[in-house]
């Protein structure tokens, strides 16, 4: 048992220990930095006051086991005065810690002085009227009758509500020359829109990865993944594709890189599918696989192994497609209303393409051609043929720029595939609306036969085929120039598609 001195200098030991910070100087023990001069005590009854004092101050250093802080063992009441000072953003994340947090951070009296801070109308005279007046206004038996979470979910929904016309006001303006919004890069970068990848295993588990690398064409962007530590390729049964969107969008500020965010599905893939029927190219290290709608995924040689997934998106809907989906279900664009034919007879007329094709910021062909047009005859085993550039007119034989070709690279090692490339495609109806958009790799084949002479040069067909139509590109190489023509361009367009448009039996 301690006596009246001892216990009297555990007392001042443990005072110390709660002013360890203002006394130890940097994380000095407290009784050294409190004691330097020990007590002066002699005989053996000093020694044993000596040795209990050392016992206790060896005691006070380590960490209090019966006077911890911690914040979840706080009373509600408490823990709901804290929450009160923090803003809807900084919430949500708190109700992310425990089962707890979250059904505090629900709080209906919390949520709707935040709705009512932020949602009620702006008042023009001098009258101040704080924060504790707007939320009186709403009675509080009506927040009472409100389930939990019910004002969360009010303001979420409202904050949704701006943040599409605030993206719609910024999208409205259309490019003449692409028929696409034409301020898509400036609307990607105040809303602090991203995109990531799930790869999901057969065991169930899920790798969430944020993009590394992003350029942005005249029609499309491109994100790219890669990493050191990819899971096992076996072990995987399929990717999933999402944009990702803060929830709250500040127009001002630059979008914070933390806090709660939108995950918007986009598409899914079966990586199962990667076959010798998908693979389009392939180099000393890696090679390459197409999996619609625009996504490429890149495998070492030697191991099997992703080395790098590749996600070509176009403009058109991009925006909305990656931020106003669910995790689960995608975007899906407004029913499009019929068109009227003015003239069925007459077949497609007035019709616009534009035409990209590209890779790594550096582009082999941009073209725009208009008054396109096709008769009703014009039909091939379901699809209407729609003439872009004709192989029998030579003035309007293009040439590519540069050798064509794919750059690729990870954080380890880079390269180059040949004969490959990214085609972006828009084209637009007569009155200008986008009919049929696309952003896809593809790559350059020798063909088993073709119509074309063989004094011109070697021919190569440039093919894409989707549920909505089908591009059929013939290039020549001029080996006296090096670089290849495009003496043919086919754009066939599905019946089915036709039909829906206009709401007619083409």
């Amino acid at each position: 048992m301690a006596t009246g001195r001892g216990r009297l200098v555990q007392q001042h030991c443990r005072g110390l220990r709660a002013l360890r910070w203002p006394l130890g100087g940097g994380g000095a023990a407290p009784g050294r930095a409190g004691f330097r001069k020990e007590p002066s005590v002699k005989g053996a009854a000093g020694r044993t006051a000596l040795q209990q004092y050392a016992r206790w101050e060896k005691d006070c250093e380590k960490p209090p086991t019966n006077c911890s802080v911690s914040l979840d063992r706080m009373p509600p009441e408490i823990l709901l005065k804290i929450f009160s000072y923090l803003d809807a953003a900084t919430l949500l994340c708190a109700g992310c810690v425990n089962r707890r947090f979250y059904h505090l951070a629900n709080d209906n009296f919390i949520w709707i002085r935040i709705y009512s801070t932020a949602f009620s109308p702006k008042r023009f005279n001098w009258e101040v009227h704080s924060v504790e007046k707007t939320a009186v206004s709403v009675s509080l038996l009506s927040v009472e009758d409100k389930e939990a979470g019910y004002w969360k979910k009010e303001y979420i929904t409202k904050q949704t509500v701006s943040v599409k016309a605030a993206l719609a006001e910024v999208l409205r303006p259309v490019n003449p020359y692409t028929g696409l919004p034409a301020k898509t890069k400036e609307a990607l970068r105040i809303s602090g829109l991203g995109w990531v990848i799930i790869l999901k295993e057969k065991s169930g588990r899920e790798h969430v990865l944020k993009h590394v690398d992003l350029s942005i064409n005249d029609a499309s962007a491109t994100a790219v993944w890669y990493g050191k530590h990819w899971p096992r390729l076996a072990a995987l049964s399929g990717l999933d594709l999402c944009g990702v969107m803060p929830v709250f969008m500040h127009r001002p500020k630059t979008p914070s890189k933390n806090g709660p965010r939108w995950h918007s599905l986009m598409a899914e893939y079966n990586l199962s599918d990667l076959t010798g029927s998908t693979m389009i190219g392939c180099d000393g290290l890696i090679r390459i696989f197409c999996l619609n709608p625009g996504l490429l995924v890149g495998l070492w040689k030697r191991e099997e192994e992703l080395a790098f997934v590749m996600a070509n998106l176009h403009f058109h809907h991009l925006v909305e497609r990656s931020a106003l989906g669910s995790a689960t279900v995608p975007y899906e664009p407004p029913p499009h209303s019929p068109l009227l034919d003015d003239n069925p007879e007459y077949g497609l007329h007035d019709y616009q393409l534009h035409v990209d094709m590209h890779s790594s910021g550096i582009s082999y062909l941009s073209g725009t051609f208009r008054s396109l047009c096709t008769k009703k005859g014009y039909i091939e085993n379901g699809y209407v043929k729609l003439v872009v550039i004709s192989f029998k007119n030579n003035t309007e034989h293009i040439p590519l720029i540069g050798k064509l070709g794919l750059f690729w690279r990870t954080d380890v090692f880079d390269g180059y595939i040949k004969s490959c490339s990214i085609l972006d495609v828009t084209l637009l109806d007569e009155y200008g609306k986008p009919f049929w958009c696309f952003s896809s790799p593809v790559c350059v084949r020798s063909p088993r036969s073709s119509d074309s002479p063989d004094f011109l040069g070697q021919t190569y067909n440039v093919n894409y085929m989707d549920a909505e139509g089908k591009v059929c590109m013939e290039l020549v190489w001029i080996e006296e120039t090096e670089e290849y023509f495009v003496v043919s361009l086919v754009l066939y367009l599905s019946v089915a598609k036709v039909n829906r448009w206009f709401g007619t039996k083409y």
